[in-house]
This record gives C-alpha cells, structure tokens and sequence, in this order.
C-alpha cells in the first residue's frame, strides 16, 4: 500500500487523527505539543501518527492534504488544520463540540 492510501485508510479509519511530530506523550515540536493540549482540554478520542516515524507520509501528507506544516488535525476524513486553528477552535468551545459530536456519531 502507497502512502496515500495508508493516509486515506488512517483518516478513514478514525474519527479524529492528529498527524505530529512525535508522540501525544512525547511531542517533538511545539506546534504539535500545543495540538494536542487543546484536544485533550477540549476532551477529544483522537488517533495520533508521528510522521518522525514514518519518511513516506512525512513527504506525502502535506501534497494529501494541501496543507505544507505538521501539524495536521482531520475530523471526519476532512482536515480542520493546524496548531492555530485548532487552538482557535479550542479557544471558541467549538472543538470541544465538534469531538463530542464526533462521539455521539461514531459509537
């Protein structure tokens, strides 16, 4: 399987993916680290693929995707986007909405 149709199978696959440098754990960059504090705060089941890990969907993710930076939040099998705009989200309440909607419809 390519590394897009490994991308497609994981936004699929989750309701919610988180594409990081590093691990929720142990973030490498603090764009990712800031990430995925606003999904914890806001309560999101999220599904996180450290791109460090993997050389093929580090390079193929952003022509997926169209977005060029790490990292990079998909809802649904559609990108929300980066660290700003998921902060901004999270800043609004409407992240924390938008994941327990996702729970609600994903049982």
């Amino acid at each position: 399987m390519d590394a897009v149709a490994r991308i497609k199978a994981i936004v699929a696959g989750h309701p919610i993916v988180i594409f990081m440098k590093g691990t929720p754990q142990f973030p490498m960059c603090g764009f990712s680290s800031r990430a995925v504090q606003a999904l914890e705060a806001a309560g999101a089941v999220y599904h996180a693929v450290n791109v460090l890990e993997d050389p093929e969907i580090r390079a193929s993710l952003p022509k997926f995707s169209n977005w060029p930076t790490f990292p990079q939040v998909f809802l649904q099998g559609e990108l929300i986007g980066g660290c700003d705009i998921v902060e901004d989200l999270h800043a609004a309440g409407e992240l924390k909405r938008m994941a327990a909607d996702v729970a609600v419809s994903d049982p």
